[in-house]
């Protein structure tokens, strides 16, 4: 299977993606940790695949979305944004919207 195939079919097959640098549980760079934060925050499931266990991914998932920088978030098969892009979507109550109206269950924040 190749790279390509491999991030698509992780894309597709999970309804929420984090492409970071660390894991959910021990993120490596601080915009990592932001978006985990901020999924944790609304109570969404979520996968974190961590593109420093592999340079082919790291590489790969940049090709991919054609966005330069990690971390990338998916919902539903689509690309999000970076760590500037899903902040400013969640602090606009975008992002709770994006999961609610894709079927997700989020909470509200307070």
């Amino acid at each position: 299977m190749s790279i390509n195939q491999f991030i698509d079919n992780e894309v597709k097959g999970n309804d929420v993606v984090l492409f970071m640098k660390g894991t959910p549980q021990q993120p490596m760079c601080g915009f990592s940790g932001q978006i985990v934060q901020i999924l944790d925050h609304l109570g969404v499931t979520y996968k974190g695949l961590n593109v420093l266990d592999s340079d082919e991914l790291r590489n790969g998932i940049k090709s991919y979305s054609n966005w330069p920088t990690i971390p990338q978030l998916y919902v539903k098969g689509e690309f999000v944004g970076g760590c500037d892009i899903v902040r400013e979507m969640f602090q606009a109550g975008e992002l709770l919207g994006l999961l609610t109206e894709k079927g997700l269950a989020a909470k509200a924040t307070a």
